[in-house]
Parts: C-alpha cells; sequence; structure tokens
C-alpha cells in the first residue's frame, strides 16, 4: 500500500480539549471507500451522536466517486461507527453524565485496507482557552527554534 490516506480535522484539536481517544470502523457503501482512497472527505464539521445505543456520526461528507454509475452514494448520509460494546457503553455514559462530545479527528486506511476514523471524547474550549493555547504553542515554538541556532 505505496499511498497512505491520513485526512485530519485541524478545526478539532483548535475547538477541543481531547480527553481520550478511539479508533473505529466506517460502515461504507458503494463507492464511498473509493472516494476516501482519493482523499476526497471533509472532516471539519463532523459530530458523533447515539442512536438506539449505537454511535453514528453526522456531518461527515464524502464526495461522489467521479467514475461510478447511477447508484452513486450520498454524500452527507449519516455512517454508523464501529467499535466494541465495552468502548460504545464507556463513551454513552461519559457523554451523558459530563456532558462531553465525541468529535471526529481523523481517517485513515488501515494496513488491512479499511478505512478507519479515529475518533475523540473532547470537551469545547472557551475562546480565552485558544487564545492562551495558541499563546503557549508560539512561546514552545520560539524557545525550540533558539535552542536550534545554539
Amino acid at each position: 500500500m505505496g499511498n497512505r490516506i491520513n485526512i485530519k480535522n485541524r478545526k478539532a484539536y483548535h475547538d477541543y480539549e481531547l480527553i481520550e481517544k478511539f479508533n473505529a470502523g466506517l460502515q461504507l457503501v458503494g463507492t464511498e471507500i473509493k472516494s476516501i482512497r482519493l482523499g476526497k472527505v471533509s472532516l471539519s464539521d463532523s459530530y458523533c451522536v447515539f442512536v438506539n445505543k449505537e454511535l453514528y456520526i453526522r456531518g461527515l461528507q464524502i464526495a461522489e466517486y467521479a467514475w461510478a454509475s447511477y447508484n452513486s452514494h450520498d454524500p452527507g448520509r449519516e455512517r454508523k461507527l464501529l467499535l466494541n460494546r465495552k468502548e460504545l457503553n464507556k463513551l454513552q455514559r461519559k457523554v451523558k453524565e459530563s456532558g462531553l462530545t465525541i468529535v471526529a479527528l481523523r481517517i485513515y486506511i488501515a494496513e488491512t485496507g479499511y478505512a478507519k476514523i479515529e475518533i475523540a471524547l473532547a470537551k469545547g474550549r472557551k475562546q480565552y482557552d485558544k487564545r492562551e493555547v495558541i499563546k503557549r504553542k508560539d512561546t514552545q515554538r520560539q524557545m525550540e527554534r533558539m535552542q536550534k541556532i545554539k
């Protein structure tokens, strides 16, 4: 597998404080895997919700495959995430109790050839928290530059 697909949701890293990460499989139909392999995916506004004790992702945009026939997929449909029951119960309990949310961080193709999605249990950041994080990263970068120079 020469070409590595790794599509990240940079907005999630900025807007949320990540608490715990999970890897999940995606239940795909038709030509969705071909579009993912071409990199035609947008994670920017995606989030996860529980429906009947199953976890679904909403807002994940997988573009239609250009060379598909009449039976192409719907780009914005809900997709089921494949996790163990133990992990699903843990996530559902945390989301219910503490008001956390589940966001998608990245989509990648695993060594086995299957499309996987990395999700995280996250807590939203306030505007002043975002500024503080940016300031901390900038000072860290400057310190690393100074160490490189010396």
